[in-house]
């Protein structure tokens, strides 16, 4: 309310000091036969106290008019000139506050994703990640980006990925997943390499715009590697050799299209009622009518349509598809507080990490 107040005296002040200057303008014009010009001129030089001096004699009407005009022009003046002073210092005391409190914000949080770079691919993975209701931090460097950012409403840091204190800025030792999308496979290597030494926990995904620099990215500590060029023209060969398979992943993973249905995996946790639960014991399937299409143990085994005694374990994760509100049930009857399964990162010596890509 305040800011809306400063800014209607602003806008109120301008128009008058117009308002005055016309009048002048107008006033010399008409009661000396001044040139429109000299007229401007006058009334300008008046109403800022210059201290020129009359351009030209005037007669006893004439100055009695630059009396009114010096009466209302140099006080609205004076007024015009502190508020435009008083806009500029509360706008940037609103800068330097906003990003104080900012950073104040980056400063408490923990368990959070870190996005570098914040293009077209950063875009979609901040929104995604969004949706869930997980905090997020996003480190660029690009002024136009960044209030594009800060109208969405996330953390950022203004900078270099690859600066080392902008990523620990970013909170880097708190962090959950880092994401690295900037637009050169180099920065992604040292953001990913910087990245890995400042947090081994850290689950790293990048991307590879060159088939050549996944191993390398991989060797620098990424967890995950991904080409955007080769998942979009398989997704593209998928959609044109089987579309009927294609609209069921967009409408399961994506929650696109009519129905209403969810893949998930959600973590069997020490709290679930179904631990040491075998699958045909669990009413999964007839009691919430989800479909449990693949368990990924502790230790990193996928296990496909599992049998019906396949026995549910702590820190295995169910992949099911069904009913999105049907999954919430089933999140909460294996203790996880919501249908998000944290990535971790494994040992890397660990099997699954070998076969990574």
């Amino acid at each position: 309310m305040e800011n809306n107040s400063s800014r209607r005296n602003l806008i109120v002040s301008i128009c008058l000091s117009l308002l005055i200057l016309l009048c002048g303008t107008i006033g010399y014009t008409l009661i000396e036969g001044w040139p429109p010009l000299d007229a401007l001129y006058m009334t300008i030089i008046t109403v800022a106290t210059i201290g020129y001096g009359e351009i030209r004699p005037l007669s006893p009407l004439g100055r009695v008019f630059t009396i009114f005009i010096i009466l209302f022009g140099v006080g609205n003046v004076a007024y015009l000139v502190g508020q435009l002073t008083r806009t500029m210092v509360e706008t940037s005391l609103r800068r330097i506050m906003g990003r104080r409190k900012l950073e104040r914000q980056i400063k408490a949080i923990k368990d959070h994703y870190i996005i570098c770079g914040y293009g077209r691919i950063g875009r979609v993975i901040a929104k995604e990640i969004a949706a869930k209701n997980l905090p997020l931090v996003i480190i660029e460097n690009n002024h136009e980006v960044i209030e594009q950012i800060d109208q969405s409403g996330y953390l950022y840091i203004i900078g270099e990925a690859v600066d080392d204190e902008k990523l620990i800025a970013a909170g880097i030792e708190r962090a959950r997943g880092l994401v690295s999308v900037v637009n050169s496979d180099a920065d992604n290597v040292y953001i990913v390499l910087t990245a890995r030494a400042m947090n081994e926990n850290l689950y790293i995904v990048t991307r590879a715009g060159h088939e050549k620099s996944v191993s390398k990215l991989k060797r620098a500590g990424a967890d995950k590697v991904v080409s955007p060029y080769q998942i979009g023209a398989r997704n593209m060969a998928q959609t044109l050799l089987r579309p009927a398979v294609s609209d069921f992943i967009e409408s399961t993973v994506h929650g696109q299209g009519d129905l209403d249905l969810a893949m998930e995996e959600i973590l069997v946790t020490s709290q679930s009622e179904l631990k040491d639960i075998t699958l045909k014991d669990s009413n999964i399937r007839q009691g919430l009518d989800l479909i449990v299409i693949a368990i990924k143990t502790a230790e990193g085994k996928m296990i496909f349509n599992p049998w019906a005694n396949a026995r549910f374990q702590v820190g295995d994760t169910l992949i099911a598809v069904g009913e999105r509100g049907n999954m919430n049930r089933l999140a909460k009857m294996l203790g996880a507080d919501s249908l998000t399964r944290y990535p971790t990162r494994k040992a890397p010596n660990s099997e699954s990490q070998k076969n990574n890509v």
